[in-house]
């Protein structure tokens, strides 16, 4: 076995771990659904659509795996109940690749012009200030130099998180301290990071659901700002989500795509949740790439998402 295929192995089961709650649910309500019958019927299909939605798949999206289901069943004709979980694991494979985004193979750091930029959005407990310290460490580990910007100015505990990372993974952040300006401080540390010629750029925002006026010409401002050190950033918007918070993940995700261009997702806490559908559910509705996902505490369990390996980890067949 290679060292790639070490690394490979230990990462699945991280994720095989991380999801194991979900798992669990999953299947000890599939198995008391299909118990006693012999083929995929209406009335097991019914018992799938309540145990999709209360794994936080979400009602459009359930109602999509549901159909495709029945067109196999309609085709079929005599679907026996021993196969929906393959039948299943392969519907939601085919919903998720439709989303033509491309899984990534690692952290890699796009060939653009010299920093690249992440401006990372979400609410305050999402994990967001650990999701940026964990970004960092892993880009640090692939050879690249990394800067942060305490940009969330509002809670002085976030900045002071966001210290603490930046000493743990030994990278340089830029802070202002709490309530100053955060477009003063996004543009700091873009400015920091042309003159290091840093590989990335990361800077954190407030992590406030105000009023989608406000939270939009806060965003925008902080963009204009940063655009006078260089005119393409930020070329990446995170958008991170606490997986563990099911259908308010959603509404999240609703709220911050309307205020602002949202490229990539970050859904994190999936280990502590048997919720792990909502990753489905919020991939399917807003066609937006998940990036990222964190299952667990350490460092590397802050994931490449990678659809298939996801989806063959949550319908795992349990021994």
């Amino acid at each position: 076995m290679g060292i790639f295929d070490f690394f490979t192995k230990e990462k699945k089961e991280s994720l095989d771990k991380g999801l194991e709650k979900t798992n669990q649910n999953l299947f000890s309500k599939l198995s008391r659904a299909i118990v006693g019958k012999s083929k995929v019927d209406d009335e097991v299909l019914d018992e799938l659509e309540e145990i999709l939605i209360s794994s936080d798949v979400g009602v459009d999206t359930t109602l999509k795996i549901i159909k495709r289901i029945e067109a196999r069943v309609a085709k079929d004709k005599y679907l026996n109940t021993s196969e929906l979980e393959r039948i299943l694991r392969e519907e939601v494979i085919a919903l998720l690749m439709e989303n033509k985004t491309q899984d990534l193979e690692d952290f890699l750091v796009p060939e653009v012009k010299k920093p690249y930029v992440i401006m990372v959005v979400g609410v305050n407990g999402v994990g967001k200030t650990t999701t940026i310290g964990k970004l960092a460490a892993q880009f640090l580990k692939r050879g690249n130099k990394v800067v942060l910007g305490a940009g969330d100015t509002f809670r002085a505990a976030a900045v002071e998180q966001l210290k603490l990372w930046g000493q743990r993974v030994g990278v340089p952040v830029i802070e202002h301290g709490m309530n100053t300006d955060p477009a003063s401080v996004a543009y700091d540390a873009v400015k920091k990071g042309v003159e290091m010629n840093a590989d990335v750029v990361i800077v954190d925002t407030a992590g406030r659901l105000h009023t989608k006026v406000g939270l939009m010409n806060e965003l925008a401002k902080i963009k204009r700002v940063m655009q006078k050190v260089a005119d393409d950033v930020p070329h990446e918007v995170l958008l991170v989500l606490d997986g563990s918070t099911g259908q308010n993940a959603f509404i999240q995700a609703k709220e911050f795509t309307q205020a602002t261009e949202v490229t990539a997702l970050a859904i994190t806490k999936l280990d502590g949740t048997a919720k792990g559908g909502v990753v489905i559910g919020i991939s399917d509705q807003f066609k937006i790439p998940v990036k990222y996902i964190g299952v667990g505490e350490k460092i590397d369990d802050l994931q490449i998402f990678n659809r298939k390996e996801f989806v063959d980890s949550l319908f795992k067949t349990q021994k």
